[in-house]
């Protein structure tokens, strides 16, 4: 069975991503991944996956202690549902300033695991000022974010482990990609 975990744009939708971050026309639009001074390896394509259930975790950091990190492979593909995309409209101010994060320690834990990708189901891992420095921390380490997945409650009704098919747009001199994503159950 294949889900389609991208996040389906609707110009109205666009119009109010763009009225709320930085005006974007595709880079940073929907389901992507910020380049980072990096290029996208051609075998992150197809990765296994796993997703963690996180919704339950509320004004806090999503953090080690809130997922079992023994599931966590190297070279995977590494998604956290929040619940965050389903509750706050896409696009919305609130959308890009109040969404989960994780913290720092799982970021590291995650890293020192050698995953190729980290998603999640909101803006990104790490809010504000830290967002673009925490995906360059990752880029260092040869690990993607990849931001604004859907459906992936989905994934865990199916048992939680999949095969994650990542194809970005073969773009060049921009700072996000975007991106299909595909579990493959």
């Amino acid at each position: 069975m294949l889900i389609d975990i991208t996040l389906k744009i609707t110009p109205a939708m666009a119009k109010e991503s763009n009225a709320n971050t930085h005006p974007s026309l595709v880079g940073h639009l929907g389901t992507h991944f910020d380049v980072m001074d990096k290029e996208f390896p051609l075998e992150y394509t197809r990765r296994r996956g796993i997703v963690f259930d996180v919704s339950s975790v509320r004004d806090r950091d999503v953090d080690i202690c809130d997922i079992d990190l023994s599931r966590v492979e190297r070279d995977s593909f590494v998604a956290f549902r929040t619940g965050f995309i389903d509750d706050v409209p896409y696009g919305t101010r609130e959308y890009f300033s109040t969404h989960p994060q994780l913290s720092d320690g799982l970021i590291d834990a995650l890293l020192d695991k050698g995953v190729s990708i980290i998603a999640i189901d909101c803006a990104g891992i790490r809010r504000g000022k830290e967002h673009t420095t925490k995906d360059q921390y990752c880029a260092e380490r040869d690990t993607f974010v990849i931001e604004n997945l859907c459906c992936l409650d989905k994934i865990i009704e199916n048992g939680s482990a999949f095969t994650a098919h990542t194809y970005p747009m073969s773009y060049s001199g921009i700072t996000g990609l975007p991106c299909r994503v595909v579990a493959e159950i």
